[in-house]
């Protein structure tokens, strides 16, 4: 089996422990730093640099090993934290990320910038604990495309693919350990087998499908080890103990073995217990039952701190300490007795000195709070990693059966219902099963806006800075959830926004402070269903827009503007190309470019953009998205013979007009009078260039319609009904057709296309200018009014 196999499973799990890293670094408060974010931080360093090795990935491992190593530091105690120094492991992060994405492209890492970073860790540690951290290695070393060999073998070693020799299996730099696979069933012990005997010596393996034991001689460490195995077999199912001679070394290095029995705890209590003494020390062994299971550890911590971390999971009762040597004897009654023997295990350890516990700080301060913000992976065996291709080829073949299952309805239901009465029934409930079918896919692809808000910490942090301002950022509503493709595609209009709220929105701290309010200005991101679209909204309690600021620039830039224009409409002008109120270009804003562009996106998405602002409170961006782009409620409308469909989210409305509500504008533009509000008239006959359409204003039918924050009235000939469809791309299939953003396939197998209302307006302004410079005339269709509104 290659190796190489496994290359896109480490990718994303590393791409997830770097963005919890992330996560962890931007909450953690460095004048108070919980201990479990530490933990937290250093444990995704660790499992990085251990893949990493596994996979032979050298630049990657070198790095995460340095840093690593700091992290073990500040987790300690040793490492004073400050702002400057969070930011400094942020860089990391982002390095880690990109060495990571070299790798994943099959290029080699920018060895300057890994030169750079390494240097910069090394600096960090002697500036502030007056250590080096690999051990006095000169720092130019680490810019060595490949490590050169060294005659000390050092445990972070990249392992080396290459079998070890067979003769000599007890060469320098080797070690024998025991690799037992706990219920593993043949096929994954053979894959396993097979990986061991890439890295190193099987020497002997004997065992059966409950326990079997693999003694192997090799150079790979444990953890690298462990790191190719958990791609196969979950971690319970695998241990791995050392030779005797590794445990006297611990011994001689100032640790010692006890025996840590866990009494009738659980599966998931006892993998937490077992991470935590894998962070107190070596774990050496560990066999046994929910009664009674056994976990043998070299550390050099204290059975009373060890005891202090284990009682925030379990029962003090549940738990039994001792040395490994007394341990022994009295195996067999471990789990009739299970307090016996706790005083002669505290008394072991009475000797250590009362002033030890600020040595052991970092590992007892677990014990000052409670567990909250990390949490371990325990969670993952209920979870599959499926590919976003295969998700997209059931929804479409889901969507080809909605397809089919609308034409049988259409058939089914020119027949008569007495005499095929069953075949009703049964279409009735193949709709039913249909729908419900459709919606668990559609669900598949569904998710939580946290995936979009987990970006803005840092952004909200770094452009702060810049700015020179105080910015507290507040997520709503991140469990809410949203199309996959949609969640990507509006990352980059989102963090527009957010920058631009950062940048014009909220005031300085002094202008803050002058007005009235607290020096520290106020961001929010909130997320929230709405029907079937979704409200995601950028929040900031800034100063608000300038309208007389805005309708300057917008008469500086020639842009058709009037006093008499709505807030609304005033708003939307910062949309407009080039448009910019800043008075100095900065690394942040004010070219006059991307809010056109986000504009132009969300738009491609089937959303729309609507602005609130309150001088002096502030501004509301909101942004109205569907759901999916995959499926679409809509109202089926004809003209003519044609079908077309309108989205059902932007319909408001349907009557009946009257002539006395029709009024001629100037041209040739006509207006519908609405409970006092006058709406363009658009004709989707004429629009369309339909033919056999109604043209009678008394035989046509008027549908309000709500796009772009704006309100039309569509003339169409009849409703035909509502009904759910599914999108097909039109400009894939065919081409760009203005007027229209998508089509779809209907029950009589014919095509429909979905109207793209806004753009279906500017087509129907751009062919009556062009019918008024071939002929002036007014058209004569609806017979309006001569007259303006009031």
């Amino acid at each position: 089996m290659d190796i190489t196999d496994f290359y896109d499973t480490f990718f994303e799990e590393a791409e997830e422990l770097l963005a919890d890293m992330e996560r962890h670094l931007l909450e953690l408060d460095v004048d108070d730093p919980d201990a479990e974010q530490l933990n937290a931080i250093f444990r995704a360093a660790h499992s990085i640099k251990g893949g990493a090795g596994t996979f032979g990935f050298d630049v990657l491992q070198r790095t995460t090993h340095l840093f690593e190593n700091l992290l073990d530091h500040a987790r300690q105690g040793e490492l004073t934290l400050r702002r400057d120094i969070v930011d400094t492991f942020l860089e990391t992060k982002d390095m880690l990320h990109d060495q990571m994405d070299a790798y994943r492209n099959g290029e080699e890492p920018d060895q300057e910038a890994f030169a750079r970073i390494c240097e910069t860790l090394k600096r960090l540690a002697l500036e502030e604990i007056g250590q080096s951290l690999d051990g006095g290695e000169p720092a130019p070393k680490a810019a060595e495309p490949t490590p050169a060999p060294a005659p000390e073998p050092a445990p972070e070693t990249a392992f080396e693919t290459k079998p070890a020799p067979a003769e000599a299996p007890s060469q320098e730099g080797e070690s024998r350990l025991t690799v037992s696979l706990l219920n593993v069933g043949d096929e994954n012990r053979a894959l396993l087998v097979e990986e061991l005997e890439q890295l190193g010596t099987i020497e002997s393996q004997a065992g059966d499908a409950a326990c079997y034991r693999v003694t192997l001689a090799t150079s790979v460490s444990a953890e690298d080890i462990e790191a190719v195995m958990c791609f196969i077999v979950e971690p319970d199912q695998l241990k791995i103990e050392t030779a005797e001679a590794e445990a006297n070394d611990a011994s001689a290095a100032g640790e010692r073995r006890l025996v840590v029995s866990l009494l009738k705890v659980g599966d998931k209590d006892r993998a937490q217990l077992l991470e935590e003494l894998g962070q107190l020390g070596t774990v050496e062994g560990q066999s046994g039952d929910a009664a009674c299971y056994r976990v043998t550890l070299s550390t050099s911590v204290s059975v009373e701190d060890i005891e202090a971390v284990m009682g925030f999971i379990v029962d003090a009762d549940q738990l039994k300490i001792e040395r490994e040597a007394e341990s022994a004897p009295a195996a067999p009654a471990a789990s009739e007795t299970p307090a016996a023997t706790e005083p002669e295990a505290s008394g072991q350890d009475a000797p250590q000195p009362a002033a030890k516990p600020k040595a052991e700080k970092p590992k007892a301060a677990k014990a000052d709070k409670p567990k909250s913000k990390a949490k371990s992976g325990g969670g993952e065996s209920s979870s599959i990693r499926v590919s976003v291709e295969k998700v997209d080829q059931i929804i479409n073949l889901v969507g080809e059966l909605i397809i089919t299952q609308s034409m049988l309805d259409q058939t089914v239901s020119e027949l008569d219902n007495v005499n095929h009465s069953g075949l009703h029934n049964g279409m009735n409930l193949l709709q039913r099963n249909a729908r419900d079918l459709q919606e668990a896919v559609m669900s598949v692809r569904m998710i939580p806006m946290d995936f979009v808000f987990s970006r803005f910490p840092r952004v909200v942090r770094e452009t702060a800075g810049k700015l020179g301002k105080d910015i507290e950022l507040v997520t709503e509503g991140a469990a809410t959830e949203l199309d996959k493709s949609l969640t990507e595609r509006i990352i980059d209009p989102l963090t527009h926004l957010v920058r631009n709220s950062l940048d014009h929105g909220i005031e300085s701290p002094d202008a803050r402070e002058a007005a009235g309010k607290p020096r520290t200005g106020k961001l929010t991101l909130s997320a929230k269903h709405q029907g079937g679209n979704i409200l995601i909204e950028v929040i900031d309690d800034g100063g608000g827009l300038n309208r007389e600021k805005i309708l300057a620039k917008a008469r500086e830039s020639e842009l058709s503007v009037s006093d008499s224009m709505s807030d609304d409409e005033v708003w939307q002008l910062i949309f407009a190309p080039g448009f910019s109120t800043a008075q100095e270009v900065s690394d942040v804003s004010g070219r006059g470019v991307g809010m056109d562009v986000v504009k132009r996106n969300i738009q491609g998405m089937g959303g729309n953009v609507q602005i609130m602002s309150t001088p002096g409170e502030g501004t509301t961006i909101r942004i109205v998205l569907p759901l999916t782009l995959a499926i679409l409620d809509g109202m089926s409308i004809k003209v003519g013979d044609e079908v077309f469909i309108l989205p059902l989210s932007a319909v408001l409305e349907s009557l009946q007009p009257s002539p006395d509500d029709l009024y001629a504008m100037a041209g040739d533009d006509v207006v519908l009078k609405v409970r006092d509000e006058y709406l363009p008239v658009v004709p989707v006959h004429e629009a369309l260039d339909v033919t056999g359409a109604k043209t009678e204003l008394a035989e046509t039918i008027a549908v309000i319609v709500q796009g772009e924050g704006r309100r039309y009235a569509l003339l169409v000939d009849e409703l035909v009904g509502q009904q759910q469809v599914v999108v097909k791309n039109l400009e894939t299939n065919y081409r760009k057709v203005p007027g229209v953003s998508a089509a779809t396939i209907l029950g009589d197998g014919s095509v429909a296309l979905i109207l793209d209302i806004t753009d279906l307006h500017r087509l129907n302004r751009a062919k009556k200018e062009a019918r008024r410079d071939a002929r002036p005339a007014v058209s004569t269709t609806l017979n309006p009014k001569e007259v303006e509104p009031s």
